[in-house]
């Protein structure tokens, strides 16, 4: 606070080059020379390191930074809680030299810079120990750079005194100088040493300096700067920007409510240690590291002036006109850093223009910018960063349209989302560089496929993600770009204005189906199916296909559907396969979607058979990260993950069978370790109890349903739903939207004649249905997996007699059983699938009665030979077969049936077939009393005595019925002759009358 601390440190010393108010032409020439001559590399180095000469000259600046350069090492754990009282020493002393009046001047305030030169190298050394600001960009590693400096105490094991008292939570004995301890590198980088208040504070000292110092001495500076201290500086401006993001005014409003949160910490603090999951050594040391010590006076824990509480408490009472005022300064501050993070990329790059790194450094810098078109940003500041950002496309094309493509594709994203602002002028901007990037593609090539590719795929993913861009500004800003590209001069003979023309048509479309998707947004099934089609559409664009899978596959996890998730992302590597096939044929990859007919038959529709199916080796296709070898393992590790949160642990394996032998080619074998304990869970956990689904017949009948009217639709619903369930929530949301009165239930599950139903009306048909399978299918479908997956045909049954009534005596019960088809299989990739085959079987009686007995008896069968043995199950079915109060059942079955030798010979079949039927019963019988026999108890005998007696009552009544054959079925067998003639035997064989 002295008022003559800057003319003590002499700013204006020879030590750096001339920069005099009216600088001399010698000076002017100096400057200039700087790369070639060492005496001035020297002099600048001197300028941003602690050196000797610099600390002679600047003596008490150096001493400062001298000072703030020891704690911050990483060396120095035990001054830890030196760090902030360091910080906020340099902090107060450039607050007050940017207050001072006598330093109003641009060149007088880069003199004064020129002191605290040295804190850029500070800080970007301490880089590891700042606080992440960048957690929400985690695919971004900000610790690549650094560099865990080689100590001799890293491997010892002795804790020396200024941790021991750091433990005991004492401060530093005056006097005391640490001795050096660190702990293990990979362990420093675990976790931030400094808090987000002090890193914040460091960082703005740092960006006081970078915005004042002399331009040319930071260009000369940055020159002589490694390609890795570069990009630890990038790492810092990235870090830079998300540190000073504008929160907004409700995140002030959200601080000034958090009057309890320290009486609610303390009641969770107080419950850990009750529940034994903190100790009192653990509390201690975190104690220690809270306090800041200005000595062993202020230890206290009742000095609230010193509690990083008290910032709360104040602010508890602020007006609604101090929080504006709040906001309003860190939105300043907001665009004021990041305009000083924007003219340092610029110095950046101005440097390595000419260098041979400029290629790694430059992308380096793109994706910072990116960054901060990223963050909420002011108008002011997103107007500088679109020029800077149209000069380095300009500039430099191949960083966007020759190398990574990623970078494109976030470019692309981040316009489109600044496209669709409701700020005049961002909007222009934004269009103005996106126009120029289709531009500039065009003019490489006479065609911009890799940007019309990249921001169709933008939009596409902004629509199926973002909920809070606004559809009728980015209609706009499309519009301002056809009109840039109509207007041009230089390409208008060109096909580029057709090209953009067509380009814009599908982004529209994409909006049209934007709106219907958010009209339907509480509908689930309907949002998917427009999804669904949205993909669809994009068939011959596979980039475009694969972002609308993943954003359907999104959707699914997001309802906990994981099997219809898995589904999404088994097409996905689908796709991918087929393409990488197309582009080189590798022994270990899958030959095409073809390898994944295991996992699902649906997969086929991914083939790339169409004519107008786009070569992968075409400029912009394919150009996406997944259409990689690492891109289809990625999604098929995603795949198995989803199909073990279904439960579908069998097709985990299938989806292993195909990456086993990728990673086997690339000798990965941790990763097959993985997979292999991954394998072993599965298979342990596959059990009969699980549930994959229940299934509906939906039905929609009415014009108010549009597209649906008319239209059936099998629905897959989780386990255990109930007909009452599915019901309720079809009429709600639909009385919902169409009006109470209007939807109404249809019961029955009758053909529907839509003649006699009311046109203003709404009507829904539901009816539980059944996996059916074939005979021939039912030797392949062995598992409860096996029928509960790959489900194409469905069926239920509606009892019905001549007469009208739904139910009547034995012999005019008839059956309508109807089996529906889906257009694709269970599980797929919606949970609603169109029925497009409808096949209807009508029983008569004694058939009706033929399944009756078959059910009963498998039913015998099932409980006889179950294993483990359940005994209560078996006396169950025993007492629902033999029982006397069930006796009716069978035997009045075979007398009404069996009694009589029908007069139609076309139900002699049927009668002798019912008639054996009641044979195998009777057998199954025997048996499960046999069975049950062995497991019941002494207690048991009587009931058991009982159950054979009526077994032999119900025997007794049904043997005249099931031993009378039809005489017409047989015929006398041929005599057997002496003269073995194997052409000429008939026995066995049955002859026809």
């Amino acid at each position: 606070s002295h008022e003559h601390y800057v003319t003590l440190n002499l700013p204006c010393s020879t030590l750096s080059p001339p920069a005099s108010p009216s600088p001399s032409v010698s000076s002017s020439t100096s400057q200039s020379s700087a790369f070639s001559s060492h005496v001035q590399d020297q002099k600048i180095a001197n300028m941003f390191e602690l050196s000797v000469p610099f600390r002679q000259q600047h003596f008490p600046s150096g001493l400062l930074l001298t000072e703030l350069a020891l704690i911050l090492e990483p060396d120095s754990e035990g001054v830890f809680f030196l760090h902030k009282k360091m910080i906020s020493a340099v902090h107060n002393l450039l607050c007050s030299h940017d207050s001072d009046p006598r330093y109003m001047d641009p060149e007088v305030k880069a003199h004064v810079a020129q002191l605290y030169l040295p804190l850029i190298g500070i800080v970007m050394d301490a880089l590891p120990q700042l606080y992440d600001f960048t957690e929400q960009y985690s695919q971004r590693s900000r610790h690549t750079c650094v560099i865990a400096s080689d100590s001799d105490s890293e491997n010892s094991s002795t804790i020396n005194q200024s941790v021991a008292m750091a433990i005991a939570g004492s401060p530093l004995p005056h006097g005391y100088k640490p001795a050096a301890f660190q702990l293990p590198a990979a362990a420093a980088r675990q976790y931030s040493t400094l808090s987000a208040e002090t890193s914040r504070t460091l960082l703005i000292c740092l960006l006081w300096v970078l915005k004042n110092a002399d331009e040319d001495s930071l260009q000369s500076w940055a020159a002589d700067l490694s390609v890795m201290q570069i990009n630890r500086l990038l790492d810092l401006l990235y870090l830079c920007v998300s540190c000073f993001e504008y929160k907004g005014k409700k995140a002030f409003e959200r601080i000034n409510s958090l009057t309890f949160k320290k009486s609610l910490d303390m009641k969770a603090r107080l419950e850990e240690a009750i529940l034994g999951t903190i100790g009192a050594r653990q509390e201690m040391v975190r104690r220690s590291r809270e306090r800041s010590p200005y000595g062993n006076q202020e230890n206290v824990r009742w000095r609230k002036n010193i509690t990083h509480w008290k910032q709360t408490t104040d602010k508890v009472d602020k007006t609604k006109a101090e929080v504006e005022h709040e906001a309003l300064v860190d939105g300043n501050l907001a665009t004021e850093t990041n305009l000083v993070v924007l003219d340092t990329l610029e110095i950046i790059v101005q440097t390595v223009i000419l260098s041979e790194s400029k290629d790694s450094v430059l992308g380096g810098v793109l994706k910072v910018l990116l960054h901060s078109m990223g963050c909420n940003q002011s108008a002011v500041f997103l107007q500088h960063c679109f020029a800077t950002q149209r000069a380095l496309v300009l500039k430099f094309p191949e960083l966007l349209f020759e190398e990574d493509t990623e970078i494109c594709a976030d470019l692309c994203l981040r316009l489109l989302r600044h496209c669709s602002s409701s700020v005049g002028s961002i909007r222009a901007h934004a269009s103005a560089s996106l126009f120029l990037l289709m531009r500039q593609n065009f003019e490489i090539g006479n065609n911009f496929a890799r940007v019309k590719m990249q921001v169709t795929m933008s939009l596409s993913s902004l629509v199926g993600t973002s909920q809070n861009f606004n559809e009728e500004y980015l209609r706009r800003s499309l519009k301002t770009i056809l009109t840039y590209a109509e207007e041009g001069l230089e390409l208008r003979d060109t096909t580029f204005p057709e090209q953009v023309q067509d380009m814009l048509f599908n982004l529209h479309m994409i909006l049209t189906d934007t709106v219907k998707m958010k009209e339907h947004q509480e509908d689930p099934e309907m949002l998917i199916d427009l999804m669904y089609r949205i993909a669809k559409g994009y068939q011959n664009s596979p980039d475009l296909r694969l972002t609308w899978l993943q954003n359907m596959a999104a959707k699914h996890s997001e309802r906990g559907n994981h099997a219809e998730a898995a589904q999404c992302l088994v097409h996905s590597a689908a796709l991918v396969a087929e393409y990488l096939n197309m582009l080189e044929d590798c022994r270990h990859l899958p030959v095409g979607c073809v390898s994944f007919q295991g996992i699902s038959s649906n997969v086929l529709e991914e083939s790339a058979v169409s004519d107008d199916i786009l070569s992968p080796d075409e400029e912009g296709i394919c150009s996406g990260k997944y259409f990689t070898e690492a891109g289809l393992i990625g999604l098929l590790e995603q795949a198995a993950a989803s199909f073990t949160m279904g439960g579908l642990y069998e097709a985990v394996n299938e989806v292993y069978k195909i990456l086993i032998p990728i990673l086997e080619a690339n000798r990965d074998f941790k990763k097959l370790a993985s997979i292999h304990g991954k394998l072993q869970d599965a298979f342990s956990k596959i059990t009969n109890q699980r549930m994959f689904g229940t299934y509906f017949r939906v039905g929609f009948y009415g014009s108010k349903f549009g597209d649906l009217d008319e239209q059936e639709f099998v629905y897959k619903e989780p386990s255990i739903t109930k007909l009452a369930e599915i019901s309720h929530r079809l009429e709600e949301f639909y009385a919902e939207r169409f009006g109470d009165d209007t939807v109404e239930i249809i019961k029955d599950s009758n053909p529907v004649d839509k003649a006699k139903l009311d046109p203003n009306k709404a009507y829904i048909q539901l009816t539980y249905v059944e996996p059916y399978f074939d005979t021939y299918e039912m030797k392949d479908r062995i598992t409860y997996f096996d029928k509960n997956y790959n489900l194409r045909n469905f069926m239920f049954c509606t009892p019905f007699t001549l007469d009208g009534r739904a139910h009547g005596d034995l012999h005019e019960q008839f059956k309508r059983k109807t089996i529906l088809t889906t257009s694709h299989a269970f599980p797929y990739i919606k949970t609603r699938i169109n029925v497009i085959q409808k096949e209807e079987i009508i029983l008569i009686p004694i058939e009706v009665a033929i399944e009756d007995m078959q059910k009963k008896t498998q039913e015998l069968a099932f409980a006889t030979h179950q294993d483990p043995a359940d005994a209560k199950m078996l006396q169950m079915v025993l007492q629902g077969c033999v029982g006397t109060t069930v006796n009716q059942g069978p035997l009045e079955v075979a007398q009404v049936f069996l009694a009589d030798i029908p007069d139609d010979p076309k139900l002699f079949r049927h009668h002798n077939k019912l008639r054996l039927c009641f044979k195998d019963f009777t057998k199954r019988c025997e048996d499960a009393l046999r069975k049950n026999k062995t497991l019941i108890g002494p207690d048991q005998k009587e009931y058991h005595r009982e159950l054979e007696k009526n077994y032999h009552r119900l025997k007794e009544a049904l043997s005249p019925l099931i031993n009378r054959k039809i005489p017409q079925l047989y015929k006398a067998l041929i005599p057997h002759t002496s003269q073995r003639n194997s052409f000429n035997r008939s026995s066995l064989r049955k002859v026809e009358s």
